[in-house]
């Protein structure tokens, strides 16, 4: 478990951990959980970026709790960095538990994200 209990960043997307996202256990699959976590990178450096953008890395992903079904998922997006064509964010994965208030981080990672133009090449992110 994190030492701080509060998400850092902007609530980005918010969705419900529905049973087709679960191993028998009943664990959410943490593939769903950063599909999730690249959905919400993607609206947060679109709109930064007035466009289409892509995945181009994640790094330091470690999962810290389970996410179970029934569980809402909200995700935090921070942006970090701006480059020429590229926007890193911070992006945080919280559980509300299932018929409760509890909030917990479940994990966290660093998204890069590339802008792109028409033609599907990098493009200039434009100035804010």
């Amino acid at each position: 478990m994190t030492d701080r209990q509060t998400p850092n960043g902007q609530l980005t997307l918010r969705t419900l951990a529905m049973p087709a996202d679960a191993n028998a256990a009943g664990d959410i699959f943490g593939g769903w959980v950063m599909a999730q976590m690249d959905l919400a990178s993607g609206i947060r450096a679109a709109e930064r970026a007035r466009g289409r953008v892509v995945t181009a890395a994640v790094k330091e992903m470690a999962f810290e709790l389970p996410m179970r079904v029934g569980d809402t998922l909200s995700i935090y997006t921070d942006v970090t960095r701006v480059g020429r064509t590229s926007i890193t964010l911070t992006v945080e994965a919280w559980a509300q538990r299932y018929l409760t208030t509890t909030v917990e981080k479940v994990t966290a990672a660093t998204f890069i994200m590339v802008a792109l133009d028409r033609d599907g090449r990098p493009t200039p992110v434009p100035e804010e």
